[in-house]
């Protein structure tokens, strides 16, 4: 048999077990991982190091992406041209990479998925970040390896000024192992990286004070902290990103708007998986869905059913749909060749000690090039000092190199020093030149001093790299894109929400929204108002109260059940929207209506708690006293606040100190006043005691009120749009349970009594009729009259059949309009003249 024609017989499984290592190895350590160093795998290191030696950098102009991928695939990147051109691709996409290394000129896709245009069609440079990548390569600060035909060399890790590897991710799926690394924002970063230079053994948990969650570049919101802290701890994770969606309304029709969706979701595919969702009936009171997406930003409009509720709807886009995504953190990287899963620390300490080792080589070379530029100034120093025997000495030799031995021998220079002596130019013979020289040599020598100092000193070396790091944070830093919901059990929210006024509307039908505060300007008394809430027919504003975001609610339903609410959970909506069903936020009963509120800052403060108590009145004259303690525990379908008797129902909760005086109102015009001690303290259960006894089955109690500073007025106001103030001295003090004393005098004009309210002059009122009418105006311009007295005016109702629904008192702000000055008595709006006269009638 023929020597070439030998078989060698070999073991197919060890054959293949041995070709699979090889295989396996050579993907994860060539192809699909990031080195921990620079971020990068081999194919987006070999393009930006290819489009670095085409000269393609930021200031200069764009080139061909086909020179570019020709240019990479010919010397480095031995592979399919796609591959190449690809990997630039995603490099130039704002919505791949959250800081792209690529500027892009022409079609590079879309986040619809929409494919790149050919090659020969677009135009690449590197961007100006990615400078930052290439900064410093040719000083020595990396390894270089020879290409594939070892006619080049190629980086085996680029320096990077820039913790790529954090700041942009990587994901690849090698042979047994997987990395999906989440980008991070470049200003927490490079915090959290000289937070660990200044502190080494600094714990994760303090990193994450600077580094608090991964940036994604599609903006949207994290939902949830345990997986991204589970993430930074382990380096794995499970990360939940919602897109960042509001409701508004528009002609009466509520549309979900989003505004940005989760990461790698492709905006076409989520659109058509609405549609489809909503063709099949598996998401209800979806009417339209819509993309109106254009060079502003995203936009993707959902029609909601009229009879449909839009957070409902919502929830159900979160939960069946990609607008809800999870990204699955798994930092597995090369560290020295290996694959290593990271947590963050890791990975902060991997690049930390690369920019070390390039701060070290770079040092090392600017020293090498310093002391060979200092040993040449010598040389050239010693020969201007003795420049006629140089010149002389060169004049007399046959040759260049008879010269060079000459003056190697003569003035003891070294063969490099020789070499630049024969080659001076004449020009340097001048005296300028010979000062150049010199002071040339004393900046190169405090140069080389500084250089080895800071190759003995590790502690300078690391403040070269924070201060790099801080330039490289002010130069392109920039702020969060993606938004962090902390869960409740987790975080305190309050953290990310300002504590804003509110104004809290509940309407007759069980409506409930917030509104700024600001949004509603005083006017002047007797003004016709302006229009509130956009309500059915049928419906009216029945209850609107201050309050302030950071508020946890206490709703008080006229059952006698109590629940609870943080303001910012209330849907906020404007001056003029509807608003959302109550039913949908609490657990009441279909029959049931919130009749008052408490609002307090913290029920987890058990001091405050103890301290402070709830007094609760029922429209039959009941009053009931409870401990705040009792009430400091939220249930979610509430609990009994007091039991209530057949035919009667709560109207009114207030929050006390256990030191107030408490006025009872009724709709016959009366009121009583009597201290809070004289009601003993009961359980929750309790039915409460006889506050105040009505004139006949037809009276009843319209208000409560707590007043602990007896400055304060009284204030009255009839559903006509009457109202008064009255000193608190006008009523005396009596035990519980009495008929009380006159508080406004009533008749067919002012109507029965509706509300009764302590305020002071820096107070303003909201008053809101039945047919949705607004007003605000300054409890300044109601004069003090006294109690039996019918009061003025306070706002005109357009229609007979119109009455008062509500008031409320808030704080007037300085910022709201100057109220009009008070009006001429004989101002037939305001009804002055005959008031004036009824009250001396009265008074005498």
């Amino acid at each position: 048999m023929a020597e070439e024609e030998r078989i060698i017989q070999i073991n197919i499984e060890e054959e293949m077990k041995s070709a699979y290592i090889d295989y396996s190895m050579s993907v994860i350590v060539s192809r699909a991982l990031p080195d921990v160093r620079d971020g990068l795998k081999p194919v987006h290191r070999r393009v930006l190091f290819g489009m670095n030696e085409l000269g393609v950098t930021y200031n200069k102009p764009y080139k061909k992406s086909a020179r570019i991928v020709g240019e990479v695939l010919g010397k480095f990147h031995p592979h399919g041209d796609s591959s190449v051109y690809f990997a630039m691709v995603r490099m130039a996409q704002q919505w791949s990479l959250r800081y792209p290394m690529v500027d892009g000129q022409g079609n590079f896709g879309s986040v619809d998925g929409d494919s790149p245009a050919a090659m020969r069609y677009t135009e690449a440079r590197l961007s100006r970040l990615a400078d930052e990548m290439l900064n410093d390569i040719d000083k020595n600060t990396v390894d270089f390896q020879l290409n594939f035909d070892d006619s080049l060399s190629e980086p085996t890790v680029l320096p990077s000024r820039i913790p790529n590897l954090l700041i942009n991710g990587s994901s690849g799926i090698a042979v047994g192992m997987a990395t999906n690394m989440a980008p991070h924002n470049l200003t927490e970063t490079i915090d959290g990286i000289v937070a660990y230079i200044e502190k080494r053994d600094i714990t994760i948990p303090e990193l994450m004070h600077f580094i608090k969650a991964p940036d994604f570049p599609t903006g949207a919101i994290i939902y949830g902290y345990q997986g991204v802290k589970e993430a930074f701890e382990t380096g794995r994770g499970r990360v939940i990103i919602r897109a960042k969606a509001e409701i508004e309304t528009d002609g009466g029709r509520e549309k979900i708007i989003i505004r940005e969706i989760p990461y790698m979701v492709n905006k076409a595919e989520l659109i058509m998986k609405i549609a489809e969702l909503v063709n099949e009936k598996k998401i209800e009171g979806i009417s339209n869905v819509n993309d109106e997406s254009d060079r502003e930003g995203m936009r993707i409009v959902v029609d909601v059913k009229r009879d449909a509720i839009s957070n409902v709807v919502l929830n159900h886009l979160y939960k069946n749909t990609a607008l809800q995504s999870s990204f699955g953190v798994n930092n597995i990287a090369l560290v020295k060749g290996r694959p290593k899963l990271l947590n963050l620390k890791d990975m902060i300490e991997c690049f930390v000690e690369h920019r070390h080792e390039v701060v070290v080589r770079r040092t090392q070379y600017e020293l090498d090039q310093a002391e060979k530029r200092a040993h040449i100034l010598e040389g050239l120093i010693i020969a201007s000092d003795n420049i006629d025997e140089v010149i002389a000495i060169i004049k007399a030799a046959s040759s260049p190199d008879a010269a060079r031995e000459t003056l190697m021998k003569r003035f003891d220079l070294t063969e490099i020093q020789s070499r630049a002596v024969v080659d001076m130019r004449l020009r340097q013979l001048t005296g300028l030149e010979q000062d150049k020289l010199r002071e040339e040599h004393s900046e190169l020598m405090k140069l080389i001093a500084y250089l080895k100092e800071i190759l003995a000193s590790e502690e300078l070396r690391m403040s070269i790299i924070k201060d790099e790091l801080l330039e490289i944070k002010e130069k392109y830093g920039d702020a969060r894109r993606t938004q962090i919901v902390y869960s409740s059990e987790e975080f305190n929210p309050e953290d990310f929400y300002a504590d804003d006024e509110m104004i809290i509307t509940v309407s007759h039908m069980g409506y409930i929204k917030r509104t700024p505060l600001a949004e509603f300007k005083t006017q002047s008394r007797g003004g016709v108002g302006s229009k509130g809430s956009t309500t059915r027919d049928e419906d009216f504003i029945e209850h609107i109260y201050p309050a302030s975001m950071h508020n946890t609610m206490l709703f008080f339903t006229e059952k006698g059940r109590c629940f609870w609410l943080k303001v910012y959970e209330i849907p906020e909506g404007s001056k003029s929207s509807k608003g959302r069903a109550i039913q949908n936020l609490l657990n009441i009963d279909g029959d049931d209506k919130v009749k008052g509120f408490i609002k307090v800052k913290q029920l987890t403060d058990k001091e405050y708690v103890k301290k402070h108590f709830i007094i609760m009145a029922t429209r039959q004259g009941i009053i009931k006293k409870s401990p705040l303690e009792d009430y400091s525990r939220p249930r979610q379908n509430g609990v009994i606040a007091i039991t209530i008797k057949e035919n009667d129902e709560l109207i009114e909760a207030r929050l006390t100190d256990g030191e107030s005086e408490i006025l009872m109102a009724t709709r016959s015009g009366r009121a009583i006043r009597f201290p809070e001690n004289k009601v003993r303290s009961i359980g929750r259960t309790g039915a409460g005691v006889r506050g105040v006894t009505l004139d006949d089955d037809n009276d009843a109690v319209v208000g409560m009120i707590c007043v602990q500073d007896k400055n304060d007025h009284i204030l009255v106001v009839s559903e006509k749009g009457f109202g008064k103030r009255s000193d608190l001295d006008d009523y005396r003090i009596t035990n519980r349970g009495g008929k009380g004393v006159k508080t406004m005098k009533i008749s067919e004009k002012t109507g029965a009594l509706i509300s009764i309210k302590n305020v002071t002059d820096d107070n303003d009122l909201m008053i809101i009729n039945k047919s949705g009418i607004t007003i605000r105006l300054a409890v300044a311009q109601i004069r003090v009259a006294g109690r039996a007295t019918q009061g003025v005016r306070l706002i005109n109702l357009d229609k007979k059949q119109d009455e008062i629904a509500s008031v409320t008192r808030v704080k007037a702000e300085e910022t709201e309009e100057i109220p009009e000055e008070i009006l001429d008595l004989n101002n037939e709006n305001t009804d002055l003249t005959d008031t004036t006269e009824e009250s001396e009638t009265e008074n005498q």
